[in-house]
């Protein structure tokens, strides 16, 4: 019996955490896996340790032409699937957004993402099979307060999917969410980068409250009860290529059960009085 072809996937992201953890995974599983990276310098560290990688900005549309039409020279024009992870998020009260910082985290986490999927779809249509796996978060559905830029993001995100999903029924393509709440990675760290970058702290009315958003994201381990490892994002992200009937949507951790949950069943002030408490009442 002739051997089935390697399936490849493109990941974005893969410098740490979720990324360069399911890379790793799905190269170990046989997958044909092209792990991208933004900076060179993770390239390079992705390229020796055996990785097909190549750079990809996803705020830079040359970056992605260049990125597709590699990956495509090197698979003869098929792409089996694509994880879209790479983002980060944008802390700070939604009145001390610019329009420049909020642009910018609809660039990374939003547009780059639909940008690359639409490369993408054609080949897929053509081979008739293809998934689409978007790496969302519990924050797009429950909003938290301070976390405004990136809850749009990832609401925005969920509306597009689950469009996408509805006009790809018949096309054999699957599209689904992964999400995730908290997980360890290097995400606090790019955050408070991004913060401390696009935020003014001092002259803000949220500046108490910022002293424990600081607090939180320089914090050593785990922040947040109930993180997990990326682990359990690669076990999702195997169920939705692997599956012949991949789910719509995946929760990881507790936090995201439990907020599914009490979105359908709660009222939305019930909902918000709970969001506050967890929050320790915006205060973080």
């Amino acid at each position: 019996m002739p051997k089935s072809p390697q399936r490849s996937i493109l990941i974005t992201g893969c410098s740490s955490g979720i990324g360069y953890h399911v890379a790793q995974g799905l190269k170990i599983r046989g997958y044909q896996v092209f792990a991208t990276a933004r900076a060179e310098k993770d390239v390079e560290r992705l390229l020796a340790e055996g990785f097909d990688s190549l750079q990809l900005d996803l705020d830079d549309e040359e970056s992605i032409d260049s990125a597709v039409a590699k990956v495509l020279n090197r698979t003869g024009g098929k792409l089996y699937a694509l994880f879209n992870n790479g983002a980060y998020g944008q802390a700070g009260a939604v009145e001390d957004l610019s329009r420049a910082t909020l642009r910018a985290q609809l660039e990374t986490n939003l547009l780059g993402w639909h940008d690359l999927t639409r490369h993408i779809i054609p080949v897929m249509r053509k081979q008739g099979e293809g998934r689409i796996i978007q790496n969302s978060s519990v924050l797009g559905f429950a909003a938290m307060p301070y976390r405004g830029a990136y809850n749009c993001s990832k609401f925005a995100l969920e509306g597009l999917t689950d469009t996408l999903r509805l006009e790809l029924a018949d096309s054999g393509i699957h599209v689904s969410l992964i999400e995730p709440g908290p997980i360890r990675s290097r995400f606090r760290n790019n955050a408070y980068t991004m913060f401390i970058k696009n935020i003014d702290v001092e002259h803000s009315q949220h500046a108490e409250q910022y002293r424990s958003q600081i607090e939180r994201l320089q914090k050593e381990g785990d922040a947040a009860p109930f993180t997990l490892g990326p682990e359990t994002v690669l076990k999702r992200v195997v169920h939705a290529l692997e599956h012949p009937r991949p789910k719509p949507r995946y929760y990881v951790t507790f936090p995201t059960y439990l907020f599914g949950y009490l979105k359908r069943m709660l009222s939305t002030r019930m909902l918000d009085k709970l969001i506050l408490k967890a929050s320790g009442g915006g205060k973080q």
